[in-house]
C-alpha cells in the first residue's frame, strides 16, 4: 500500500524504504548527524528544523552555529542539494517518512526530581507536534539522551492524537531509539567511522520493520556487522549507562591523582601502568581538573534520579559519586592555586587558558572553567581569559548566568576576555590551563620565555590537563603545579 505525500512504500504503515529525513533540533546532535547522512545518503532528502530562526541563519551562512573539525566542509557539499535547514517546522514533519527527534534535555532545575532528572518538555513539545500535522505514517527515532522507557511515553502522546490519512488508513507511528555516542571534537570523523549504531525497537512486526529502514540509511555507508539492533528500553538505558561509565573512569584516575599529589608518585605513570592491562585499557585514564560537557553530569544525574526512583538507593548512591568525586576535583584545584599564591589571590590577575570543556569544540557546557573563574571571583582576583574558539559572547553568558552570579556588572570588572596567550598572561601572577588546545600544548620554549618575562615574579603556572612539559617550564622560571604529580624538588611553597 503506497503511503499519501509521495513518501515510500510501507508494510502495515511503516515506511520500508527512508526518503525524506526530518531533523527537529538543530543542535550539537541533529546538525552533525544528519549533515553526514544527507552527504553519504544523496538519495535521500535531509531537512534540518529549529524554531529559533537565529540558529537556522547560522546554519544557512558561511559561520555555522556548531563548531567541529570537518563539519563546515560536510555542510558545504550537501546544502542545496539534498541539506536543507529550515524554520518550516511542519512542512518538514509533513513530508518526512522518518523522523529525528534531537531536542535538547537539560536536567530540571524546578520540581519534583529538581538537579537530577532530565527535563523532557521539549521532547514531548515534538512529539505533540508530530501527531497534530503528520498526515501519514512516520518512523520516530529518538536521537535525544533520554531517560529508559521514555518511548512509552512518546507511544501514548502519539496514539492518542493519530487520525487518518487521506486514503482512509489510519495514521500509525513506529518509535525506534538511536542514541548517539559521539565526542564532541571528533564528532565528524566518530560519525564517518562509528564504533557502532543502535537501534532499539519493540519486538512487533512494525517495529522490526521500522528498525530495519533505519538500518538501511546507515548501511550507506556503515558495515552492516556494526549496526547493532536491540529492544527498546535496553538502547535507551545503553546511551546513559556507556557515559557513566565513561565519566567514572575519569573520577576514578582523579581520585588517584589526589593520592599521587600526597605521595609523589607521577598519575601518568600510574594511569600507564594499569592501562597495559587488557582488561583495563589506556582510554579515558587521563587526570584532569574535572570533565564537563553536555553529557556526561546530566545522564549521571539522570542515572541517579532513575535508580533512586525505581528504590534502588544503593545504586543511586554508587552513581551520584562519580558526579561528587568530578566536583571535588574542581575544588581541590582552585584550592591549590590559592594556597600556592600565598593563601591570597585577591587583586591579583590570574590567566585562564582555555574556556571550552575540552580541546577541538566551542562548546562550553559543563566546563571546568567556569566553575574555576567563579571561584576566583569569589577570592576578588582578576581574571583574563583565551580560548581560541569561545566567543566572548560566549564567555561572558556563562559567567552571568543565573544561578552563577547574580551581578553581571561585577563580572565586567573582574574579567576580561583575552586575545592571545601573550595577551591573557600579561602581567599575571598565575596561568591556568583548563583546556587542552593544541595551541597550548604545542606552545615552543621562546614563546613561554615570552610570556614568563612579561608575568609578575613568582610565576606559577597550574596545568589542569597535564599537557605541558613541565621539566622545560620549569628551566624556563615558572614554578609549576600538574595535576596528578608532585613537586620535583621539596619546597615549602608546594607542600
Amino acid at each position: 500500500m503506497a503511503a499519501v505525500n509521495g513518501s515510500s512504500s510501507n508494510i502495515q504503515g511503516v515506511p520500508t524504504h527512508v526518503k525524506s529525513i526530518c531533523c527537529i533540533g538543530a543542535g550539537y546532535v541533529g546538525g552533525p548527524t544528519c549533515s553526514v547522512i544527507a552527504l553519504k545518503c544523496p538519495h535521500i532528502k535531509v531537512t534540518i528544523v529549529d524554531i529559533n530562526p537565529v540558529r537556522i541563519a547560522a546554519w544557512n551562512s558561511d559561520v555555522l552555529p556548531v563548531y567541529e573539525p570537518g563539519l563546515d566542509e560536510v555542510v558545504r557539499e550537501c546544502r542545496g542539494r539534498n541539506l536543507f535547514f529550515s524554520t518550516d517546522v511542519d512542512a518538514a514533519i509533513k513530508e518526512a517518512d522518518l523522523i529525528f527527534v534531537s531536542v535538547n534535555t537539560p536536567t530540571k532545575t524546578s520540581g519534583v526530581g529538581k538537579g537530577f532528572a532530565a527535563d523532557l518538555h521539549y521532547v514531548e513539545a515534538s512529539t505533540r507536534r508530530i501527531a497534530s500535522v503528520a498526515t501519514s505514517s512516520k518512523i520516530i527515532v529518538e536521537k535525544s539522551t533520554v531517560p529508559c522507557r521514555t518511548a512509552a511515553s512518546m507511544r501514548t502522546i502519539l496514539e492518542s492524537n493519530s487520525t487518518f490519512a487521506a486514503d482512509g488508513t489510519q495514521i500509525s507511528f513506529q518509535i525506534l531509539s538511536n542514541p548517539e555516542f559521539l565526542a564532541e571534537g571528533t564528532a565528524i570523523r566518530d560519525l564517518f567511522a562509528p564504533d557502532r549504531v543502535l537501534i532499539g525497537s519493540l519486538d512487533t512486526q512494525q517495529g522490526k520493520a521500522a528498525a530495519n529502514a533505519l538500518s538501511e540509511v546507515y548501511e550507506n555507508w556503515v558495515d552492516r556487522s556494526k549496526v547493532y539492533q536491540t529492544g527498546l528500553w535496553s538502547s535507551e538505558l545503553s546511551k546513559l549507562a556507556a557515559n557513566a561509565l565513561l565519566a567514572q573512569r575519569i573520577s576514578s584516575i582523579n581520585s588517584l591523582a589526589a593520592i599521587c599529589e600526597a605521595t609523589g608518585a607521577n598519575v601518568d605513570e600510574v594511569a600507564h601502568a594499569c592501562g597495559l592491562d587488557g582488561r583495563i585499557g589506556n582510554k579515558f585514564l587521563k587526570a584532569s581538573v574535572g570533565f564537563g560537557g553536555s553529557c556526561f553530569q546530566k545522564d549521571i544525574l539522570n542515572l541517579v534520579y532513575l535508580s533512586e526512583s525505581l528504590g534502588l538507593k544503593e545504586v543511586s548512591d554508587y552513581w551520584h559519586q562519580v558526579i561528587k568525586m568530578n566536583e571535588y576535583s574542581k575544588e581541590r584545584f582552585a584550592r591549590k592555586v590559592v594556597s600556592t599564591l600565598f593563601n591570597t589571590i585577591t587583586f591579583k590577575k590570574i590567566a585562564v587558558l582555555g574556556f571550552a570543556f575540552k580541546k577541538d569544540t566551542g562548546d562550553t557546557r559543563e566546563a571546568a572553567a567556569i566553575t574555576l573563574c567563579k571561584y576566583f571571583r569569589q577570592e576578588r582576583a582578576f581574571i583574563a581569559i583565551y580560548d581560541p574558539k569561545v566567543t566572548t559572547n560566549q564567555i561572558m553568558l556563562d559567567l552571568t548566568e543565573p544561578g552563577v552570579v547574580d551581578d553581571a556588572e561585577a563580572v565586567r570588572k573582574q574579567v576580561r576576555i583575552a586575545t592571545s596567550m601573550q595577551d591573557a598572561c600579561d602581567d599575571a601572577e598565575a596561568v591556568i590551563i583548563c583546556t587542552e588546545w593544541d595551541e597550548f600544548k604545542n606552545a615552543s620554549k621562546q614563546e613561554w620565555e615570552a610570556i614568563y618575562k612579561a608575568m609578575k615574579k613568582p610565576s606559577f603556572l597550574f596545568d589542569g590537563r597535564g599537557i605541558v612539559d613541565t621539566k622545560m617550564l620549569r628551566e624556563v622560571g615558572f614554578k609549576v603545579h600538574a595535576v596528578g604529580k608532585g613537586p620535583v624538588i621539596v619546597d615549602p611553597v608546594w607542600a
